[in-house]
């Protein structure tokens, strides 16, 4: 893919930066790549004041760290008071880890965070940050701009049956093929169009709809995973228990009554739960997880390393599988002290007898870096991203033709 094929929206950049010498060379490298509107500033304040005076936001902003009146960190912060939506790329000479460091702060802020580049600046690290332009926005950001979901809506439309599922797979890292699916809820909306989960899963916790969603979600999911058993594909289906689900004794039967009505063997179900479900009510959730791993259903950690009692919760209840959150997988690669963690975490698992999956493999760095360290299976965007059951035996012959990369 050329470098400008993905730039035609990017018309305008400001450059922020007190060296007049980087100025000039980022401005050449945006000009070579096509952004012909390109503004300096010398530092966050000059910068502030610039934006005042320009008719509309730039569509790129391009920040060094180290600089007098106002530095970066600063100018991200005031950036943020001012909702700025302009993608923003950090550049400095520091180390990796303090420029992460701005990433992460400038996420937190709710600002669009493309990365971070040392400088001086290159035509082909600045390019490939680009074309991050069109990636889609975080969950978070779409669902803060979808309007409230009316508890009576989702009663509805659960009655109506306009919840359904789509999946996301998880592939074995060591042979590339797909050992299962996670389960998803999706509400597709007659006026609205699709409503993300994000917006209307915690309105089901909040308004007692979480129990019926959850097992129409294992309903459709086990149904179709009966019926790719019959076309030859022996897989599992993972679906997530809300920490509420936990509270109830009774949904040890029910989910076993849903595995027998469909057919399928008791360990191709793998039940997500996350530490924090377990902070509630922890003696009724360890009899209820227990007496579902005697039955034979698999247990799953998920967001591994999120919370401050994993490690303490890997110790209390019998987990088949440690699901590693995504924040510690994308862009370990980069990151020593998150591959430090992820070579952790594996080590840890595997000691313990446990399988692993990375979540959020979205670069083939990231797929290199988690099979270099051994997890068993990844799930993420390099792979595919969620997907309808109608599209999952397309993508599957999709994937074939891909195992040479992936395994090479």
């Amino acid at each position: 893919m050329p470098a400008t094929a993905a730039l035609r929206v990017i018309d305008s950049v400001l450059i922020v930066d007190d060296s007049s010498v980087q100025r000039s060379l980022g401005a050449a490298l945006c000009r070579e790549l096509r952004i012909t509107d390109v503004h300096q500033a010398e530092d966050g304040v000059d910068a502030l004041a610039l934006l005042d005076t320009l008719p509309a936001p730039p569509d790129l902003l391009i920040v060094d760290l180290e600089m007098p009146n106002m530095d970066g960190p600063e100018l991200l912060a005031a950036l943020s008071a001012r909702r700025l939506r302009s993608p923003i790329i950090v550049a400095s000479s520091r180390e990796s880890a303090l420029r992460q460091s701005v990433e992460d702060m400038g996420t937190a802020l709710g600002l669009r965070i493309l990365g971070s580049l040392p400088k001086p600046l290159t035509q082909s690290a600045l390019g490939t940050l680009l074309r991050r332009q069109g990636s889609p926005e975080p969950a978070e950001s779409r669902a803060a701009k979808t309007a409230p979901v009316d508890p009576q809506e989702l009663r509805l439309a659960l009655e109506r049956e306009e919840i359904i599922v789509f999946y996301h797979p998880q592939v074995e890292i060591g042979t590339c093929r797909v050992r299962g699916l996670e389960a998803l809820a999706r509400w597709h909306h007659p006026s609205r169009g699709w409503i993300p989960p994000d917006a209307f899963i915690p309105v089901a916790e909040q308004h007692g709809l979480i129990h019926a969603l959850t097992l129409r979600v294992m309903d459709l999911s086990m149904a179709q995973t009966a019926q790719w058993s019959r076309l030859g594909l022996d897989l599992s289906i993972a679906v997530n228990i809300s920490p509420l689900l936990l509270e109830r004794g009774e949904l040890v039967q029910e989910i076993s009554d849903l595995q027998r009505k469909h057919n399928l063997r008791a360990e191709q179900v793998v039940l997500e739960v996350t530490e924090s479900s377990l902070l509630r009510e922890l003696a009724v959730a360890l009899g209820v997880l227990t007496r579902l791993r005697l039955r034979g259903f698999r247990l799953s950690l998920d967001d591994y390393g999120t919370g401050f009692s994993s490690m303490q919760q890997l110790a209390r209840i019998p987990f088949t599988e440690l699901k590693i959150d995504r924040s510690f997988v994308h862009g370990a690669a980069e990151r020593e002290s998150l591959q430090v963690i992820l070579r952790s975490a594996l080590d840890m698992a595997s000691e313990l007898g446990l399988e692993t999956v990375a979540e959020g493999v979205e670069s083939l760095q990231d797929w290199k870096l988690v099979r270099q360290y051994g997890c068993t299976l990844a799930q993420g965007w390099l792979l595919a991203k969620a997907m309808s059951a109608s599209e999952f035996e397309p993508w599957l012959h999709r994937l074939r033709t891909h195992r040479p990369e992936l395994l090479g």
